[in-house]
């Protein structure tokens, strides 16, 4: 019977290195990366419709709770069933909402191992901005079907970009409550500036939280080896990555001027753009929320 895969997780921000990580990661002879992966969706789904399921809702509670486990966990093996490597991590931003079911998933608590890569927010959404213009030029992206209007302004565009349904609004929250809910002993920020400045101290700090023996990498020729197809979510060029690993100055003052940049939104922006070194500095209490003013939590 085939070992089970050693599993680990990787989340954070939209536009904040994950894929540059997961790649670098590539090359330790150990690991096997995903693009962005769907299991997490497929897993939430089941466990939700199991619950809706007459006959399963009929069974033993206990007997049924046991099974769901079960299901669920093979689930995850199975998709790695085929990979040849020992130690698998999943990406998928939106792992810091599951952690509990993660728990379950891999084994126990002191299992979860989650990578949450974290970059200045002002930049996200200047990289999210410069995505949209270089996508508008040829076709609608789908940010202008949820409102038209709204969606012909750069203040307008950073205004849904960062409400809660929408990705950074929603990474953002998701990070912030994985917090909340005590899961910080179990998360790994890795900050897209220290990644691309230091990766080899970035890189070294990884394995020690994972436990995992450390690898010589190639920080001059990182080989893509994770590929999606970005427009079936709207963007052009969401996911290529740079051979060569090395710092990028920041996005946003070249982006954005004045009606963005002395606005009441950017202004919360600003308050929280490097949120997770609150996290870093005892007895600091939680950041803003994205949606609303800088004071509230």
């Amino acid at each position: 019977m085939t070992a089970p895969k050693t599993v680990y997780l990787l989340a954070g921000l939209p536009r904040s290195g994950s894929t540059l990580l997961a790649n670098i990661l590539a090359q330790t002879p150990r690991f096997h990366v995903t693009p962005t992966s769907g299991i997490l969706d497929m897993l939430v789904q089941v466990r939700n419709a199991w619950d809706r399921n007459d006959s399963l809702r009929a069974m033993d509670r206990a007997q049924s709770l046991r099974a769901k486990e079960d299901v669920l966990r093979a689930m995850l093996q199975g998709w790695f069933a085929r990979v040849e490597q020992p130690v698998c991590l999943d990406k998928n931003r939106y792992w810091a909402e599951f952690l509990e079911m993660a728990t379950t998933l891999v084994g126990g608590r002191d299992r979860v191992r989650v990578l949450m890569t974290v970059r200045d927010l002002r930049d996200i959404l200047a990289s999210f901005e410069r995505l949209y213009r270089s996508t508008s030029s040829l076709g609608q992206v789908p940010l202008e079907g949820n409102n038209l209007v709204k969606s012909k302004t750069a203040l307008g565009r950073l205004e849904m970009w960062i409400d809660d349904a929408q990705p950074v609004g929603r990474a953002y929250n998701a990070v912030r409550d994985a917090v909340t809910r005590g899961w910080k002993d179990c998360l790994h920020f890795v900050e897209y500036d220290a990644l691309t400045r230091e990766p080899a101290v970035v890189l070294a700090g990884i394995y020690r939280f994972l436990g995992e023996a450390p690898h010589d990498h190639d920080f001059q020729q990182v080989e893509q080896v994770t590929f999606e197809d970005d427009l079936e979510y709207g963007f052009r060029d969401l996911h290529p990555i740079r051979a060569r690993v090395a710092p990028q100055p920041p996005q946003w003052p070249r982006v954005y001027d004045d009606a963005v940049s002395q606005s009441g939104p950017w202004r919360t922006v600003e308050s929280v753009a490097q949120f997770w070194k609150l996290y870093q500095e005892p007895g600091r209490g939680l950041p803003a929320a994205l949606g609303r003013p800088a004071g509230s939590a």
